[in-house]
């Protein structure tokens, strides 16, 4: 594992209230306590303890796989000691990912800010990235001049992997200018309202679209969620999806070949804790339908 340092509070506070060891495990669950650029409602930093332990007061048994998520082989490393900015970050970032990958481990990323997506696309360099957002994020520049932020990070994720190579599923909420990039680059998106209402044909879509990838990463903005089930995120947008949409989509579109996820965006002092609870239910699932393909 990277000789970066991990800070982690105890066993207790580990991600689904255990700790496989290190060499038995499939999956690594880290967090990455970065909330920086942040231009409405920060606190994302705090997500990933709050995260955890939400996961040890939830159900366990997935329907969806027959899993029962407690039997999952997870090692939480704890949470990245924070860096002083993101370019540092994103480097940190990337030999993490690049780590698990080499071990054969399936990084489970938790933000933090969308920011963060950045640094496993890096480590990636190549395949198809798969990002559930209310949000495009395709602006240039965002504040002022910043090239780098999470109104940016789908921007320079096109730059590294190519605009082919995006897809961007359930936005609902972008500007002018981005809007008209998306349709000059023939970006792959699809709204929220293509997933509530049209679900099947957006997932044959999606599985035309990424029939030639050879690997793929899943990015899971949290706002993606209408804000009547995930209010404490840090960009709150109306008219988004169910978790059950989110979760059936990713059902249809998992396979062999996600190396990754990363869920970001959850800001937990903006509600009760009901964000948390449903973020660490969507990982808990995902890791299920992970753990599905192999058996």
């Amino acid at each position: 594992m990277s000789s970066l340092k991990f800070h982690l509070s105890g066993e207790s506070m580990t991600f689904n209230g255990k700790q496989t060891p290190l060499k038995e495990a499939d999956f690594i669950f880290f967090g990455v306590p970065f909330d920086s650029t942040s231009t409405y409602r920060s606190g994302s930093r705090f997500a990933p303890d709050a995260i955890r332990q939400a996961s040890i007061n939830i159900e366990t048994f997935s329907m969806r796989t027959g899993i029962d998520a407690s039997d999952l082989k997870i090692y939480d490393s704890g949470n990245m000691v924070s860096k002083v900015g993101v370019k540092e970050t994103l480097k940190a970032i990337v030999e993490v990912i690049t780590d698990c990958i080499k071990m054969g481990k399936i990084p489970v990323m938790v933000g933090g800010e969308h920011t963060i997506t950045l640094g496993a696309v890096e480590a990636l360099r190549g395949g198809m990235i798969i990002i559930f957002d209310a949000h495009m994020d395709l602006r240039d520049r965002y504040p002022e001049d910043a090239r780098i932020s999470h109104a940016t990070v789908s921007r320079r994720i096109c730059e590294i992997v190519g605009d082919e190579n995006l897809i961007l599923l359930g936005v609902r909420a972008f500007s002018k200018e981005e809007y008209a990039y998306a349709k000059e680059k023939r970006i792959f998106f699809r709204t929220s309202e293509d997933l509530s209402k049209n679900l099947l044909k957006t997932v044959e879509d999606v599985k035309e679209k990424i029939k030639q990838a050879e690997k793929i990463w899943i990015s899971i903005d949290m706002d993606v969620i209408d804000p009547s089930m995930a209010p404490a995120v840090g960009n709150p947008e109306p008219e988004g999806i169910t978790t059950t949409k989110l979760l059936d989509t990713l059902k249809h579109i998992i396979d062999s070949r996600v190396v990754g996820f990363d869920l970001v965006e959850v800001s937990p002092h903006y509600d009760h804790g009901v964000t948390a609870i449903q973020a660490a239910k969507i990982i808990l699932e995902t890791c299920c339908l992970l753990e599905k393909i192999k058996l």
